[in-house]
């Protein structure tokens, strides 16, 4: 959802999130949160919205106060938007946290558990534990390539993201055996397009 919004706004592909991979895990588990922490009651949908506010608002906050601390850059800044709180959260952006809260709380979720359901058991668990494994690895390879390059990143109050996606590149051209791998194979191949390509 943000990687259309950034590519509608800048009419490119930008990689918004942490990980390598195409996503961006604090949606996910905002939306999990949700469902955990307000369970079944389901009677009060301004409640609903309101508790989405609050916990998708208090996960981004921790989120960019954590990942700045450890990798000393922020992967975004609301300091120039009104009514927000040291630049990590705003206004602008937990209205829509608690609308889209609510429609994954009362619309998308039960609707992806029929079709989840209607899938075998056992071939569920396998795309279960094939995705896990992606997404751990994806996870074990995007910290360590934070951590060789987060000397390279100069501490800075703004949104890093692009800068740091463009240090993550270039280490990966440099450094991953895979890559140099592919690159031997497919002469034309290069890293970058996989995460940028311009309309």
């Amino acid at each position: 959802m943000e990687v259309i919004v950034t590519f509608i706004n800048e009419k490119k592909f930008v990689n918004r999130g942490f990980l390598i991979g195409p996503y961006c895990p604090i949606y996910g588990y905002g939306v999990l949160s949700i469902l955990f922490l307000i369970g079944t009651n389901t009677k009060d949908i301004l409640a609903v919205f309101l508790k989405s506010i609050l916990i998708c608002s208090i996960l981004e906050y921790l989120t960019s106060y954590l990942m700045e601390k450890i990798f000393k850059a922020r992967w975004w800044d609301y300091s120039q938007k009104k009514f927000n709180i040291n630049g990590r959260i705003c206004l602008e952006t937990m209205i829509p946290f608690g609308i889209l809260g609510t429609f994954c709380f009362y619309i998308l979720n039960p609707l992806l558990l029929k079709i989840i359901y209607l899938i075998n058991s056992k071939i569920r668990f396998v795309i279960f534990i094939i995705l896990l494994i992606g997404y751990i690895t994806d996870n074990i390879i995007s910290f360590n390539v934070m951590n060789k390059i987060k000397r390279n990143i100069k501490a800075q109050r703004k949104d890093s993201t692009e800068k740091i996606r463009e240090n993550v590149i270039k280490w990966l051209e440099e450094n991953s055996r895979l890559y140099k791998h592919i690159k031997n194979a497919y002469p034309n191949f290069k890293i970058r397009n996989i995460w940028e390509s311009k309309k």
